[in-house]
């Protein structure tokens, strides 16, 4: 018995590194600005609410059950039909003014770069981990799937909202400048409308690391 025993012990050696576990906390926010796009262009304009279905927002430019893949999905060919896991683009204000001043700018507007929803009261808004509820007060969920990466696309949409003297410096600069501060995506887990103003509770799930 013990030697049966020792042989399944060895299935599940010791981690060789300790692992830390961060508990699971709720955070309070509230929405700050809404915006949606057209069907044909990345761009928002501001709108006092947002219906959302699982499709994600109706009528917006990246509203759809499934996506094609691009740049971000290496390992699919492009043009890819996959999930859509990128229904919504959520941003902070105060991280978006952090890479204002990095490119030498009075401002950075959510809709230049195709922002959904802006949310206050949260820290490090970027930093939320996947699986992060977004539970709204009037009864919509969203759930966040990863960090939004900032691309030269937005940061040309940038340049050319800014007036910048450079285009293409100004589109190549915003990603070098713009990591970990360009929010985070997410999608409709409960559908729903969402209004400017409503409060919103956001549960960060469990998350282990490595200790070094």
């Amino acid at each position: 018995m013990i030697q049966g025993r020792n042989a399944i012990m060895d299935l599940f050696p010791k981690a060789e590194k300790p692992v830390e576990i961060i508990p699971a906390k709720k955070l309070s926010a509230r929405a700050a600005a809404l915006f949606v796009a057209p069907a044909d262009h990345f761009q928002t304009r501001p709108v006092e609410e947002l219906r959302l279905g699982f499709d994600g927002i109706s009528g917006d430019f990246h509203a759809g059950s499934t996506r094609r893949s691009g740049g971000r999905e290496p390992w699919y060919p492009r043009g890819t039909e996959m999930r859509n896991e990128r229904q919504l683009s959520i941003v902070a204000g105060d991280e978006l003014a952090i890479v204002a001043g990095r490119m030498g700018l009075p401002e950075i507007k959510p809709e230049w770069i195709g922002a959904n929803l802006v949310i206050e009261g949260v820290p490090h808004l970027s930093m939320l981990p996947a699986g992060t509820l977004l539970f709204f007060k009037d009864g919509v969920t969203l759930k966040i799937d990863a960090q939004s990466g900032p691309c030269r696309i937005a940061g040309r949409s940038i340049a050319e909202n800014a007036d910048m003297a450079d285009i293409e410096a100004g589109a190549l600069l915003f990603p070098k400048v713009a990591k970990r501060l360009r929010g985070v995506v997410a999608w409709v887990e409960k559908p729903g409308t969402i209004r400017v103003g409503e409060e919103i509770s956001a549960r960060v799930p469990e998350q282990w690391i490595y200790q070094a």
